[in-house]
């Protein structure tokens, strides 16, 4: 298990899951470029299910990364870049709506070369 972690669930048994980053630039006058030069999000992704199981984001105000964490956790990952940008334009009004579209479909491409067998140890 060199590639991802191993986990107990609450029934005993192991749950796989990925951990998978995805980056992209804010506007030079974003607080986020400021402060942390690129945007970042990150998501933890059962290997069974795809499910998004954990999520995290580079943010200066919590309520960006509990408004995002709602949209992300439970949902199919790879499934997501079907409604996201819909879902953002319509309800998402921070100044990183397309760092956050950009950062998601980083990360789904990082996601699908470790699914094929990419980005393992020695590669």
């Amino acid at each position: 298990m060199n590639e991802y972690e191993a986990e107990q669930d609450l029934g005993g048994s192991q749950t796989r899951t990925y951990y998978v980053i995805g980056e992209s630039r804010t506007n030079a006058d974003n607080a986020i470029t400021k402060i942390y030069g690129s945007f970042y999000l990150a998501f933890e992704v059962n290997e069974l299910t795809e499910q998004v199981v954990a999520f995290n984001c580079t943010h200066t105000l919590d309520l960006t990364e509990n408004f995002l964490r709602k949209l992300f956790l439970g949902q199919h990952f790879p499934s997501i870049d079907t409604w996201l940008e819909e879902v953002l334009e319509r309800r998402y009004g921070g100044s990183s709506r397309r760092a956050v579209l950009v950062s998601y479909r980083d990360a789904l491409k990082r996601y699908r070369t470790m699914r094929r067998g990419g980005y393992g140890a020695g590669k």
